[in-house]
């Protein structure tokens, strides 16, 4: 239990009130077996769970029993599974050969590749994978996701009408890792745009998505696998102690990783402290298909044309902006008209470079008050943001 006040009252977290030792109690559980009568074993603190064992579960109609022990693992619990033998090699080749010939085509094309917490160009990553596997291989890709354990894990943690989303991630020998950090959402943001949000988005941003990653060849220590903090899902301050030293040192020195063979499915939280590790072998060719699973919750219950409602209010709101109008009922009409988000994006188009997201709409429509652009300048560059979105 964390003790400081501020922790557990204040509408906002703040970066002062993180606390390694607050961290450590959180990591102070043990993960024991008998509290999950479908686990096979304890690894490091993570879950194992025998793929076989768990289909024969299903298989029994106790698939809500094994959805709630999941669910129960991934908050309660070390915040991590892993599924052996959830693919078959049957199923994973023909999909990592069309992985490589889907890196193949896009070195060929050039351009300057990005990467979320790792060094631009250190890793070869295939953004929108889902996508780019089905039109490369529609048989590999319908084999591929009848996956039943991959619909389990989906289903338990964000029920039904998730959206699958994928990154194929490739680091060849020699390889760097990755910071440790947290995912999507407030993950993809540094540490001052997420002390913006208040105390329950933290607590609601991991419950709107599901990580996975699924071993396409066999994972030995010095290969790379993913580290992980058992348990650190559970510290409410995370979202903003990952960027600070002295959580960072401790990540290094105190992390957790697992070796996977091939076919092996890992689910985790997104609030997780983990990150890839490097590559230090001499022949192996690390690949993991990424998995993003988004709940069906995370959209507006109404479609706007907000490109249309910022060309119409533009004049209105420029010739205010003129007239010495404050800043912050500016930020007002533009929160309520522009997209202040920028995902969902085509990352292949607005590469991560130099930060972790591209801008939002809202980011542009600022930026043309901010210099006096007129009502077409803002839309060519609406135009040119809105193209970078487009998947083909």
């Amino acid at each position: 239990m964390i003790a400081t006040h501020a922790v557990t009252n204040a509408h906002w977290l703040r970066a002062e009130d993180c606390r390694l030792e607050d961290l450590l109690a959180v990591l102070d559980t043990e993960t024991v077996l008998a509290d999950y009568p479908f686990a096979s074993r304890v690894e490091q603190g993570v879950l194992v769970y025998d793929g076989a064992v768990v289909r024969e579960a299903l298989a029994r109609g106790e698939g809500a029993s094994v959805e709630a022990e999941l669910c129960r693992a991934w908050t309660e619990g070390p915040g991590i599974v892993v599924l052996t033998g959830a693919f078959t090699r049957e199923v994973l080749d023909p999909v990592t050969s069309a992985y490589d010939a889907i890196v193949a085509a896009e070195k060929a094309a050039g351009g300057e590749r990005g990467d979320h917490f790792g060094r631009p160009g250190a890793n070869d990553r295939i953004w929108n994978a889902l996508e780019k596997l089905a039109v490369q291989d529609p048989e590999a890709f319908v084999d591929y996701y009848a996956n039943d354990l991959l619909a389990l894990g989906a289903r338990a943690w964000l029920g039904p009408g998730y959206q699958v989303t994928a990154q194929a991630n490739i680091v060849r020998p020699g390889g760097a890792g990755q910071t440790v950090h947290r995912d999507y959402h407030l993950g993809f943001m540094d540490a001052e745009q997420a002390a913006r949000y208040p105390n329950h988005v933290h607590a609601m941003s991991p419950r709107l998505t599901l990580q996975g990653a699924v071993a396409h060849v066999d994972m030995p220590v010095e290969s790379g696998p993913t580290l992980y903090l058992p348990h650190s899902q559970k510290y409410p301050l995370g979202y903003l102690a990952y960027w600070l030293p002295e959580f960072q040192e401790y990540f290094v020195a105190h992390h957790v990783q697992l070796p996977l063979t091939a076919g092996d499915l890992v689910w985790f939280n997104p609030a997780l402290f983990h990150a890839a590790g490097s590559n230090t072998s001499a022949d192996i060719q690390r690949m993991a298909n990424l998995l993003q699973v988004n709940s069906a919750f995370g959209r507006a219950m109404e479609s706007v044309d907000r490109a249309r409602v910022v060309e119409a209010i533009h004049p209105a709101l420029a010739a205010r902006v003129a007239a010495g109008w404050p800043a912050e009922a500016v930020a007002h009409v533009v929160a309520a008209s522009a997209e202040g988000y920028p995902f969902p994006s085509n990352l292949d188009r607005a590469q991560p470079v130099g930060g972790m997201a591209p801008p939002s709409q809202a980011e542009l429509v600022h930026e043309a008050l901010a210099v006096g652009a007129s009502t077409a300048e803002l839309l060519e560059r609406l135009a040119a943001q809105a193209a970078t979105t487009r998947t083909h």
